[in-house]
């Protein structure tokens, strides 16, 4: 027990230091939730919308800047975390294929990047709905809150799906962009017609959309559409884990891999994958990257 909980430290350890070191990141944490959001709650007008929100079979007129507030808290939420998990695995995919190669346990190293997208979806959720909170009340922030939470955790998954598989970084920006964009903007009664359409339900933020706009105007309690968004989470963290489990295995064939320099010795010495599996390897090859 005491190694897997060592492996699993070091490893969460190595991820949030590589995260840390995305000083643009933390720029658009600071500084693109709350302009973002504030822009969208200052620009658009606050005549109301009538809308038909499935969730809770309610027929709402929610001021149309609100309304638009509360898209753009969860578009900006995605946006960072897709963003911010997508740069972290594209960057260090090098090196998790090393540590995969030394004899790391992958487990541990999927589970640091889980705990990870966990802490950062927490803390740009709880900020993002403390901002949302400053032009206006919500009437249910915790569920505000849970469903922007959610919804980072799934584009989270995405971002790390799309580090593994795609080979140039420009690819992965595009396609995280892209899906929040036309995910978000389809979804909002404001700036589409269509909003209500059933199709809707099958877009990758429907129960994050859903349960944070009862968050904003309704009382009712809406779990059913937070597990609709954690089954997203769950096929996207499915498509991330093929990724990253197809970046992590070796290119070597298995002959050469039997044979490579330092792996063992005649004279029974400990083999060089165990060596460098140690933390303090990790340590200097994360320096070095």
């Amino acid at each position: 027990m005491r190694f897997h909980l060592t492996r699993f430290a070091v490893a969460t350890r190595f991820t949030l230091i590589e995260h840390g070191r995305n000083r643009f990141a933390m720029i658009l944490v600071g500084l693109f939730v709350p302009v973002w959001t504030t822009l969208a709650y200052l620009a658009m007008p606050d005549t109301p919308a009538r809308m038909r929100l499935r969730a809770t079979e309610e027929t709402l007129a929610p001021h149309g800047n609100e309304l638009t507030e509360i898209s753009g808290a969860l578009n900006a939420v995605t946006l960072i975390t897709g963003f911010m998990m997508f740069a972290a695995t594209f960057s260090g995919s090098g090196f998790d294929r090393r540590l995969a190669m030394a004899g790391y346990p992958r487990a541990h190293l999927v589970l640091a990047k889980v705990t990870a997208l966990a802490l950062v979806s927490a803390a740009v959720a709880a900020y993002a709905t403390a901002v949302t909170c400053l032009a206006w009340t919500p009437r249910q922030p915790l569920l505000l809150a849970a469903a922007l939470f959610c919804a980072g955790l799934t584009y989270g998954a995405l971002g790390v799906g799309f580090g593994s598989l795609l080979r140039r970084e420009v690819e992965g920006m595009f396609a995280i962009v892209m899906t929040s964009i036309i995910d978000l903007a389809l979804q909002n009664p404001i700036t589409s017609s269509g909003a209500d359409n059933p199709v809707m339900r099958y877009l990758p933020s429907y129960g994050a959309m859903q349960a944070s706009t009862a968050a904003g105007f309704s009382t009712a309690p809406v779990p059913g559409y937070l597990v609709i968004q954690l089954t997203w989470f769950a096929a996207a963290s499915l498509i991330a884990l093929v990724g990253f489990r197809r970046s992590t295995r070796s290119s070597l064939p298995s002959t050469a891999r039997t044979t490579l320099p330092g792996a063992g010795s005649d004279k029974g010495g400990p083999s060089a994958p165990h060596q460098a599996a140690t933390p303090s390897a990790a340590a200097s090859d994360t320096q070095a990257h």
